[in-house]
């Protein structure tokens, strides 16, 4: 037993204990986007600690100041508010319209594609056609059909895009496990009696995760750019919010005053939305064990 503990031990310590890091490490894109999201995270977070100002205060002798103003160094919007303040402040919502959707439809896309492709047979089939009526519709359209009933709010915009992206997380994770759930593992553990349960989440979730994090890192960028359109439309965040696609809709009467300062909100949306694709192809990359062989 002891040369058998051994043996395994020396084979444990001979892995790398994060495999998926190790391989996105010299991928210098990929690293790059790391860091500035992480950046744009921590601008979010620690948005009271680092700005002067308050996000609603404004001042109408301050009113559309340029980039560079002392004690505004990224100027201030049409009634005066500091934009230094309000591009801070304004990430945690965008962020937050951004993720909250992907998260929740990988939870309940994954969820039902999961069943839909190890159960089969007429469940899948109702799963699958109730998800292909939502097919039926662009997603840009649905969301702003589903935003337009829902009225505008945080809470509504995140339910809205969860409607939108759930259908794709369900093809996804339908069609990986629909591919594995014939397998010599998988068989197996039917013919022990293992639970359906815990042969989805103990045997079939390990094998789609991967794919499915990709997908979710790739859908955070849409999210992010339709949340931010919905405000920008008025069916998002309402003002007198921050959040950088209201932002983008109030400043869009300034830009032939201050055309530079009415960009810094769509450049936090464009740089965040850069940054989770470049993210979401390292991933990929660093998954796919053919090219690590």
């Amino acid at each position: 037993m002891s040369v058998v503990s051994a043996t395994a031990s020396k084979a444990s310590a001979s892995q790398p204990r994060f495999p998926v890091l190790r391989r996105l490490l010299p991928e210098t894109p990929t690293v790059i986007a790391m860091i500035a999201l992480l950046l744009i995270v921590l601008m979010a977070v620690f948005a009271p600690w680092i700005t002067t100002g308050e996000p609603y205060q404004g001042s109408a002798l301050a009113r559309l100041k340029p980039i560079g103003t002392p004690g505004h160094w990224l100027g201030t919007d049409e009634i005066g508010r500091d934009m230094w303040t309000r591009l801070a402040y304004g990430g945690r919502l965008s962020l937050i319209a951004g993720i909250a959707p992907v998260v929740l439809a990988l939870i309940i896309g994954g969820g039902l594609g999961l069943y839909a492709g190890y159960a089969g047979g007429r469940a899948n089939t109702i799963i699958m056609r109730v998800m292909d009526v939502f097919y039926a519709f662009p997603s840009v359209l649905l969301a702003v059909a589903v935003g337009a009933m829902a009225g505008s709010g945080l809470l509504n915009t995140v339910a809205t895009l969860t409607i939108v992206f759930v259908p794709p997380f369900v093809r996804v994770t339908e069609s990986v496990s629909t591919r594995i759930r014939h397998m010599d593992f998988i068989e197996a553990a039917r013919a022990t009696g293992i639970p359906t349960w815990r042969i989805i989440l103990h045997h079939m979730l390990g094998n789609v995760a991967g794919p499915i994090v990709v997908y979710a890192t790739s859908y955070a960028s849409i999210s992010l750019i339709l949340s931010a359109g919905l405000s920008f439309l008025g069916l998002g965040v309402p003002p007198p919010a921050a959040e950088w696609g209201q932002m983008l809709n109030s400043l869009r009467q300034s830009i032939y005053i201050q055309p530079w300062l009415s960009a810094l909100p769509g450049f936090m949306i464009f740089v965040t939305s850069m940054s989770l694709n470049v993210i979401s192809d390292g991933l990929r990359n660093a998954l796919d064990l053919k090219k690590q062989m």
